[in-house]
């Protein structure tokens, strides 16, 4: 008997402490910021209303070993903190848009290699910030890369001239595209919507291209704000990734109002600096009435269509 009640006073003390334990962390972090850590883990959303053949799966579950030859389409939206990483893949086709900051590089190469991306059919630096290219380097030195886009305004910042170095080195060229231009990524159809050339301010010298397959339209704005929104007439798109982090220099109601997306995928920062998304920005989004995923609370978002 007092081997049982021994036994039993020992789990309980256990139990205690674990207690314990979690109130401390709980304390320390907050309850908001486990629970979001959990969710970014292990989070799956199974289908959009109104969206067909699509489902949305968050956490670290979506980076995993697929068949880059399906037909099947899937656009990975990678958690790099404040920046942005974008891949797209169907058909034995591939293509990235932006690879995060300078010490993100390593985590998209590995996310790539994780999901069996052996060569890029395209790779898109959309403006020459950090948070976007500063991990380009690390995928052309460690990744076979096909076309490189990006726009003609340059810097003279160490970010920059490492790309630079990194493409020379592979005895690559970078092609600037114009408005208007098409091509694809297996079955999916790209048209480059906007890129400008405004060295003052590089956000609206983004890469913006539009995506179409089977039906299902993409929008991938990089960092372009309401100048770019402002130069031309928007088809609506069904899934948005927003403007500049969800800032309220993006995104404006008369874009929005255009566009009217289904979903919004917003790339921000857990507690970033910049308050992003924005509380003006938010609320602009959720007036229409989209399902909104945040990499900071979500972790990776992976969008998978089917036909």
């Amino acid at each position: 008997m007092s081997n049982r009640k021994d036994r039993k006073n020992s789990n309980k003390a256990i139990h205690t402490i674990i207690t314990i334990i979690v109130l401390i962390v709980i304390a320390v972090f907050g309850k908001d910021s486990i629970l979001n850590d959990f969710a970014a883990q292990s989070q799956e959303v199974a289908n959009i209303q109104g969206l067909e053949n699509i489902t949305v799966q968050t956490g670290s579950s979506c980076i995993s070993k697929i068949d880059i030859n399906e037909d099947t389409l899937r656009v990975y939206y990678f958690d790099v903190g404040q920046a942005d990483s974008i891949l797209i893949v169907n058909n034995g086709e591939s293509m990235l848009i932006d690879a995060g900051n300078n010490a993100d590089g390593n985590l998209v190469v590995n996310n790539l290699n994780e999901i069996g991306i052996e060569k890029l059919t395209y790779l898109v630096g959309t403006h020459p910030h950090e948070d976007h290219i500063g991990g380009l380097d690390d995928v052309i030195n460690n990744i076979d890369v096909g076309t490189i886009f990006m726009p003609k305004t340059t810097t003279t910042t160490a970010t920059y001239e490492d790309v630079i170095d990194a493409i020379s080195n592979k005895n690559k060229k970078i092609t600037v595209p114009n408005v208007g231009d098409k091509f694809s990524v297996g079955n999916a159809q790209c048209e480059v919507m906007s890129i400008g050339d405004n060295s003052k301010n590089l956000n609206e010298c983004s890469v913006v291209i539009r995506m179409e397959y089977d039906g299902i339209s993409y929008l991938f704005t990089g960092d372009a704000e309401k100048e770019n929104e402002e130069q031309r007439t928007w088809p609506q798109t069904n899934i948005l990734k927003a403007g500049h982090h969800g800032s309220n220099t993006s995104s404006s109601q008369g874009f929005l109002d255009q566009v009217k997306p289904n979903v919004i995928i917003i790339s921000c920062g857990k507690d970033n600096d910049y308050g992003h998304p924005h509380k003006e920005t938010m609320e602009r989004y959720e007036k229409l009435g989209s399902t909104i995923y945040r990499t900071d609370e979500c972790g990776n978002v992976l969008i998978t269509q089917t036909k």
